[in-house]
């Protein structure tokens, strides 16, 4: 009798005939992800393209925020370090290496904005391929690891994200390829720590890293172990940990100090305006099911099957093929601390319920992961009246059409953001530009497109880079239950020129004591705070506005 080659576990394969398919399953994985890379482009294209019909051949950007990022990188180029107002520093940026990245295009021959793109399509499609890797890292085959990487290039709040001059696909693409590593190490308890050095980045993309970082320590201080057919916990390399630890203290720490030396906190400005306001406490069920909502939009099948990967994870504990569970820590994670910081109150979801848009990737990888345990017993074939079917192709099929159907709907919702922004907030400053005095100051609701194109001091009402309102707004809300008195009170106090605000936003504020000026329209607005902009001026204006260029 001849002896039978020995199997590889995992496969039933000769060891030799094992390596060898695994080659071929790698070269054709990354001659698939490149093709799928080289397409993740046509969506972002396509948005472009959306983007340029709605405002004839100019580019724009889809939130206030954006330019709110570009005014703080703008200074940062110049010499004015982290100031919105030149002169005055203020801890209100929340992605720091956002601001440091987009400060570049302002050093560089070529308009600041289109950089901003530039470097947006970029991470996402480094996000892209990060998704592909993190599936391989957790031994989902190369082809429906491709199938996730393609997903993620065609999810339309990540395409959203790649062209808004948001941080969006910076933080995606620092958290994925964290999870990366992540996995890796988890594999390999020798390996450097550098994981928790790329999550630490990530933290300065977007706060909610500093979730990352904590479960990410914490997805390594627990591990399992199958000896003897049982579960133990066996304690991890503290050594590595602690080094990991301080790689992330490398890139956080002198950030962290320089917030607190600014304001008196390590936590930015916009973490007051944001969360400051709410009650911390069990999270409200009806909030998750929104953020649910968030990633179904997006993705709805993959948001479905995403919970099968989390088991899928469970189940590996202890075993050869454990990479742990920080993809599923993550996902779940992210929304159930928002949902611990908003408590009773309005629950945080960011414009569009953008916060939650970075952990789509991750969703999309456990969904993927989910669907191929699942159908994994079943035969490759199934017999559907009278004719054969791949079971694989269905599942792609189920993945990827309704996730085709959001993409196309959300070129329109994309380029509408555009034209609301640019109808709005970059239309009154153009407006302001040609008759608002230099010496003037204006107290605004949004600050972005306002302060970008005026040279005007600015006061914002929401606190970003004026936190002095908050403390006027909690006294009021303690007293009356409304925070208007107390911002009227702050208006008072610090006096601007005129005020450029959302009328219902501030109902407290008469017409006797601030009379109207302008006032702006934004027809079928869908991302401003209100369709109507009235600018106002204050019973001491020392600069009257100058008449209209025709009236001159």
């Amino acid at each position: 009798m001849h002896a039978e080659p020995r199997r590889d576990d995992s496969t039933g394969a000769p060891p030799a005939r094992a390596a060898e398919d695994e080659r071929v399953d790698r070269a054709d994985g990354r001659a698939l992800l490149l093709g799928w890379l080289a397409l993740a482009m046509l969506p972002c294209l396509g948005y472009l393209g959306a983007e340029l019909y709605m405002l004839d051949g100019r580019i724009g950007l889809p939130l206030d925020d954006s330019w709110i990022h570009l005014q703080f990188a703008r200074n940062l180029a110049a010499g004015a370090g982290l100031a919105y107002n030149v002169g005055e520093r203020v801890a209100g940026s929340t992605a720091p290496l956002w601001t440091a990245l987009l400060s570049l295009g302002f050093l560089l021959p070529s308009a600041a904005m289109t950089w901003a793109k530039v470097l947006g399509v970029f991470f996402h499609l480094v996000a892209v391929a990060g998704t592909w890797r993190l599936a391989r890292e957790l031994d989902v085959g190369p082809a429906l690891a491709t199938l996730a990487a393609a997903l993620a290039a065609t999810t339309s709040a990540l395409v959203w994200g790649a062209l808004s001059g948001m941080e969006v696909p910076l933080f995606t693409a620092l958290s994925l390829w964290g999870l990366v590593l992540h996995a890796r190490e988890r594999g390999d308890s020798r390996r450097v720590p550098l994981s928790l050095a790329v999550l630490g980045l990530a933290a300065l993309a977007r706060p909610e890293g500093l979730l990352l970082v904590a479960a990410a320590v914490a997805d390594r201080a627990f591990v399992i172990d199958r000896a003897s057919d049982r579960l133990r916990v066996i304690a991890p390399s503290w050594r590595q940990v602690l080094l990991g630890l301080a790689l992330a203290a490398l890139a956080l720490v002198p950030v962290l100090l320089v917030y607190q030396a600014i304001a008196g906190s390590p936590l930015p400005t916009t973490f007051d305006t944001k969360a400051g306001y709410s009650r911390p406490g069990l999270p409200r069920v009806r909030y998750l099911f929104e953020v649910a909502g968030v990633l179904a939009a997006a993705q709805p099948v993959a948001t479905l099957l995403a919970p099968a990967g989390v088991l899928a994870l469970l189940s590996r504990l202890g075993g050869p093929r454990d990479r742990g569970l920080l993809p599923a820590l993550w996902a779940a994670g992210l929304p159930l601390a928002y949902g611990v910081l908003s408590g009773s109150g309005r629950g945080i979801l960011g414009n569009f319920g953008r916060y939650f848009y970075p952990i789509l990737p991750v969703v999309i990888v456990l969904a993927v992961l989910g669907g191929e345990t699942l159908l994994r017993e079943l035969p490759r074939r199934i017999a559907v009246g009278g004719r054969d079917v791949r079971w694989p192709v269905g599942l792609v099929a189920l993945l990827v059409l309704p996730g085709l159907g959001a993409l196309v709907a959300g070129a329109g919702r994309y380029a509408h953001n555009v034209r609301d922004i640019e109808d709005g907030d970059v239309r009154l400053a153009r407006v302001l530009a040609l008759r608002l005095p230099p010496e003037a100051t204006l107290a605004v609701d949004d600050i972005g497109a306002l302060k970008f194109f005026l040279p005007n001091r600015i006061v914002d009402l929401a606190g970003i880079v004026t936190p002095e309102v908050h403390a006027y707004a909690r006294r009021s809300a303690v007293a009356t239950g409304s925070y208007c008195p107390g911002v009227l009170e702050f208006v008072r106090a610090a006096r601007p020129d005129y005020l450029a605000i959302f009328p219902r936003h501030h109902a407290c504020m008469s017409d006797e004591e601030f009379p109207p000026l302008l006032r702006l329209e934004v027809p079928d607005n869908i991302t401003l705070g209100e369709g109507t902009i009235v600018v106002h001026s204050a019973p001491w204006t020392r600069f009257p506005l100058l008449p209209p260029p025709a009236a001159r």
